[in-house]
């Protein structure tokens, strides 16, 4: 076979079958040799503490990852005015669904797995909230009985409230901000570069 050397892997060239080939070979997961940090273990909780609830409380962005029961994988993003996502208790949040491109991937895998994992997000904050749990459909007059008005930047013809999800918290945590920092994802220099030439 024709390969190349990149690093310490040994690549096929470009137009080869690589990727078809190695999936084939699976590796079993190794844990690494060092155990997480004591704080990295004690920070899970099964419930929202009220700095998690703050954030979650401030946060206009949130990414939400579901699955089906064959395991196959959809992350959707949600976006809103910050705190559209609503914190009910320390265990129970509801998430609106805003009319968007009605492929509603994620209810079809939350009918046949409840389990939901969820990515908060807050514009130049380099931490970030996680919060794993599961997942039931509630309807539009729920909602409203919860008073979940139409809560977003920019609106058009079909933004409005379809239904939502309220969610049961299994695991809430702050997430470090090491992967903001490798990616200067707020860099304001690079955001004016983006928005001029992507």
């Amino acid at each position: 076979m024709n390969q190349i050397q990149r690093g310490n892997l040994t690549h096929p060239k470009e137009g080869s079958l690589w990727p078809q080939q190695i999936q084939h070979r699976p590796t079993p997961f190794k844990p690494p040799l060092a155990s997480p940090q004591n704080r990295a273990r004690t920070k899970v909780k099964d419930t929202m503490s009220e700095e998690v609830q703050e954030f979650i409380q401030q946060a206009p962005f949130v990414v939400m990852a579901t699955s089906n029961a064959q395991g196959q994988c959809d992350a959707s993003p949600k976006g809103g005015n910050p705190g559209f996502v609503k914190v009910l208790d320390d265990k129970h949040l509801l998430l609106p669904d805003v009319a968007g491109n009605r492929l509603f991937q994620s209810y079809e895998n939350i009918d046949g797995n409840a389990q939901v994992g969820l990515v908060f997000m807050i514009p130049g904050s380099d931490h970030t909230v996680r919060v794993n749990g599961s997942a039931q459909v509630v309807d539009k007059e729920e909602l409203e009985q919860q008073q979940m008005a139409l809560a977003v930047q920019w609106t058009d013809d079909n933004s409005k409230n379809l239904q939502g999800l309220l969610i049961t918290v299994e695991e809430a945590y702050g997430h470090c901000p090491r992967a903001f920092k490798f990616a200067n994802l707020w860099d304001t220099e690079t955001i004016e570069h983006n928005r001029a030439n992507l």
